[in-house]
């Protein structure tokens, strides 16, 4: 990919009437597209719309129904498909809720507009072709890696496709090749933290000037703890994998809110429980349509995440509206170590065991700067017998089951019957002891 010094400056600075003209016109193209699909053309032609010039105004917008996960299962594998297959050059795929994974398709020309916008998002922070970018997040279906390794390319920056784990070697890398920026989750960054004083570096022995923090709940003083640590900037950004992955929202170098590229994207925020709109201001769900993909349109999507708009304008004088960092989700969501797991997920898993009783728990906790999930589950009498090899082989197979469908390899316990607590209500099935650590 040739590398190109993006300048932005007009579209990031457009003035609002502007703004909301690009996207109207943008919104038509991609309803067009999206009526080829067969999901969208029922979808749409029973909201009244039939052609994308019935979409003129917000009212006319907001005929068009909200997308769900759901959807994206329901309409696997193509169903939502809007390019030509032999067209389509990157598929990404994030876990579902009943196995059935949801589903991107991007184009060629969709893969150089993801580029652009990252490209755009490390620009914000003030980042130049003079950078060596080290990536240490997951490559492969997860959009979350090659993403923004596009984007740090595409601005001139070197790229060091490190991916995540093998933490010293990461802090080989850093010290070698000079990197002065990173790509991580939080809690791996705290992580190596502890190893890079293990292993006797200091942060003066790196060359590290910020870092792009994201893919996972953090607070504010999880992010000042990491400048601490490292004596850098560690700027918050937003992406999922249904909108591309990261450069969806980005903070600049005031990190006071993440800009939401509104001409790639159109946001709203709702209130999750009546699903009417909400002002500027107020918390809610946010809600995104994609303006430049060609490959797979989606509009109105739940996102599932709260957040709210930050109504005042930001210092750096761009216009796009900012997002405040996420306060949590409206549905079940867990988020372990940036990989998004349902109970559900969990629950479907182990049921289909016949060893397995009626009763488990999902613990999820702090080990250190990670998060560590545990799956209690209660087993039927005759498992309990002199050989502990039975036990130990069903807790393996309980463990790779589970790791086929959520992607990583919790720590299983295994109960007798009625050892569990049993609910006198509602039953409890997750507790999350992160908040309280």
């Amino acid at each position: 990919m040739e590398k190109i010094v993006f300048r932005h400056q007009e579209i990031e600075t457009l003035p609002l009437p502007q703004l909301k003209e690009l996207q109207r016109q943008k919104l038509q193209k991609t309803v067009e597209a999206a009526l080829k699909t067969p999901f969208y053309k029922k979808r749409l032609n029973d909201a009244g719309i039939r052609d994308a010039r019935d979409i003129q105004t917000e009212a006319d917008f907001r005929k068009i129904p909200y997308t769900t996960k759901h959807d994206l299962r329901e309409a696997f594998p193509y169903g939502m498909l809007a390019a030509d297959k032999a067209d389509v050059v990157r598929m990404h795929a994030s876990s579902g809720t009943t196995g059935v994974p949801t589903v991107v398709y991007l184009t060629q020309a969709d893969l150089d507009k993801a580029a652009e916008l990252n490209a755009r998002s490390c620009a914000c922070t003030g980042s130049t072709k003079n950078d060596v970018f080290q990536n240490m997040m997951t490559y492969g279906l997860f959009t979350g890696g090659l993403m923004l390794h596009y984007g740090a390319e595409r601005l001139g920056m070197m790229v060091i496709p490190s991916g995540s784990g093998n933490t010293k070697r990461q802090l080989q890398l850093m010290k070698d090749f000079r990197t002065t920026v990173v790509h991580a989750t939080p809690s791996y960054l705290l992580h190596m933290y502890d190893v890079m004083k293990e292993e006797g570096f200091r942060p003066e022995d790196f060359a590290l000037k910020k870092a792009y923090i994201g893919a996972e709940p953090h607070s504010e003083d999880i992010r000042k703890k990491i400048e601490m640590l490292y004596g850098i900037d560690a700027y918050n950004s937003y992406g999922l994998s249904e909108m591309n992955g990261p450069g969806l929202a980005f903070e600049c170098v005031y990190k006071n809110g993440m800009h939401l590229w509104e001409d790639y994207y159109i946001g709203e925020i709702i209130n999750p429980e009546t699903l009417q709109p909400l002002s500027d201001g107020e918390r809610g769900e946010l809600v995104l349509t994609i303006l430049e993909r060609n490959g797979m349109p989606i509009l109105r999507y739940r996102t599932r995440d709260l957040t709210r708009f930050i109504p005042e304008p930001c210092p750096c004088g761009r216009t796009h509206r900012r997002l405040e960092r996420m306060t949590g989700r409206s549905d079940d969501m867990l988020i372990i170590n940036g990989v998004n797991v349902f109970p559900s997920q969990i629950e479907e898993v182990i049921m289909k065991m016949p060893e397995i009783g009626n009763n488990y728990l999902i613990r999820v906790q702090k080990q250190g700067p990670l998060d560590k999930l545990t799956v209690k589950v209660e087993v039927t009498s005759s498992v309990f017998t002199d050989d502990t090899r039975d036990l130990e082989n069903l807790q393996k197979r309980i463990q790779s089951n589970l790791q086929a469908v959520v992607f990583i390899r919790p720590a299983v316990e295994l109960h007798e019957p009625g050892a569990l607590p049993v609910s006198q209500g509602k039953a409890v099935r997750v507790i999350d002891e992160r908040k309280e650590s």
